[in-house]
């Protein structure tokens, strides 16, 4: 029976490798939050996802005092040619100036290491006094260095107001650049746990599906041994071992090409024709387009369950399943249809003969990898039948890589 189920999968579709996998998508299918390289998020589409390190801060850090020291030359330069300085004097000043501006933040940096986790009343006053101080610093060695007189030195003070000024503008900008990393550390950490849990909940909805198909699949082995059909039971064994094998390769969160799907869908319905033979008509309506579009796994299938079971099952003539797929603009539509007795109430579909866990698992579905970008309807058809009507938007493979390309 091993054999035969090996042939079954290889015949009916092939199955990728870990590493063919679809990892993560713009509409939230995730395989591993751990390793995506990006988060999706409702409204915010797909973030990549960078986890903040020091050495990061550390070389941005690097790169922005330098940046701005060596810009704070030509500005130095402007000031002192205004007031009368030679060009060689003024350049020369310049330099000294940004030269100690650098070293100065430099101590302004360690110590400000030490203000981490302090409240903003703290923060600003030890920013303020040490400008202060160290903009009187910045002036004196601008005279000692310079080589000034003494009597120059109550002159080139005055100047420290604009020195002062400069480093407590250094010191905002220090700030506002370290807060902003905290931000963003504090988001990413935030889209990990927010991708971390819609992993756990899609896992959760998948595998609630196993527990329900497994009820109804053995329910029907049962009753063939019953009558003593062995021969269609073990046939209904090994195809449900071959369903369970497809089930079991793909992962929970994963998307497959709607191709793919059918595929995996016909040996569940294979199951059930072995059950119902003749009774059973399936019809599929699917464009070439639709097959290329890429549904979550197994979205389909407790509908097609539940069509044989209250439609086909309850009646002695059977009837027809009807499987549609079709592309409408930058959506994929997709509906299951029997011609079955229908629902009383298709807006309450759960009822005291039913669990509704194929219905509520695929609203629950949908909205976790979709949000409002989806809709979901289950309409009586005239004069007999009800429709699971869904409609998604268009996604698919592109031919050259693991990508996803959306259409429009």
């Amino acid at each position: 029976m091993t054999r035969e189920t090996d042939k079954i999968i290889k015949d009916q579709f092939s199955v990728g490798t870990k590493d063919d996998a679809l990892h993560t998508t713009s509409s939230g299918g995730m395989e591993g939050a751990a390793d995506l390289p990006a988060i999706e998020v409702e409204g915010q589409g797909a973030v990549p996802y960078m986890e903040p390190t020091k050495k990061r801060s550390s070389k941005a850090f690097w790169v922005l005092q330098t940046v701005g020291w060596t810009g704070y030359v030509p500005l130095r330069l402007f000031g002192s040619f205004t007031l009368g300085a030679s060009l060689e004097e003024s350049f020369v000043n310049s330099v000294t100036a940004a030269v100690i501006g650098f070293c100065l933040t430099l101590l302004m940096r360690r110590v400000f290491h030490g203000l981490k986790g302090k409240e903003l009343p703290v923060v600003i006053t030890v920013a303020s006094l040490l400008s202060i101080v160290l903009g009187l610093t910045f002036s004196a060695l601008e005279i000692i260095i310079s080589g000034r007189q003494l009597e120059d030195l109550i002159q080139m003070f005055g100047n420290a107001t604009f020195e002062t000024t400069v480093l407590f503008a250094w010191s905002t900008l220090y700030f506002g650049f370290h807060y902003y990393n905290d931000l963003q550390r504090q988001r990413q950490k935030a889209l990990k746990a927010t991708a971390l849990a819609q992993q756990a909940q899609l896992t959760m909805l998948r595998y609630q599906l196993n527990p329900h198909f497994l009820f109804n699949t053995l329910n029907a082995i049962s009753t063939l041994v019953l009558e003593s059909d062995g021969k269609n039971a073990n046939r209904m064994i090994t195809k449900l071992s071959a369903f369970l094998r497809y089930t079991l390769v793909n992962q929970p969160t994963q998307k497959v090409s709607l191709e793919q799907e059918l595929k995996a869908l016909g040996l569940y319905l294979e199951i059930e024709k072995v059950r119902f033979e003749t009774r059973l008509n399936i019809v599929y309506e699917i464009s070439e387009e639709a097959k290329e579009a890429l549904i979550p796994s197994l979205i389909l299938q407790p509908h097609i369950e539940n069509a044989v079971k209250y439609a086909i099952a309850p009646s002695e003539t059977g009837g027809t399943l009807k499987i549609i797929g079709r592309i409408d603009g930058r959506h994929l539509v997709m509906s299951v249809e029997d011609d079955g007795p229908g629902m009383d109430d298709p807006d309450k579909p759960i009822s005291k003969s039913s669990s509704g866990v194929g219905i509520v698992n695929t609203r629950d579905r949908l909205y976790q990898i979709y949000g409002s970008k989806h809709a979901f309807l289950i309409q009586n058809i005239e004069p007999v039948g009800l429709r699971v009507w869904m409609k998604i938007p268009f996604e698919k493979e592109t031919d050259d890589s693991d990508t996803l390309k959306k259409e429009g």
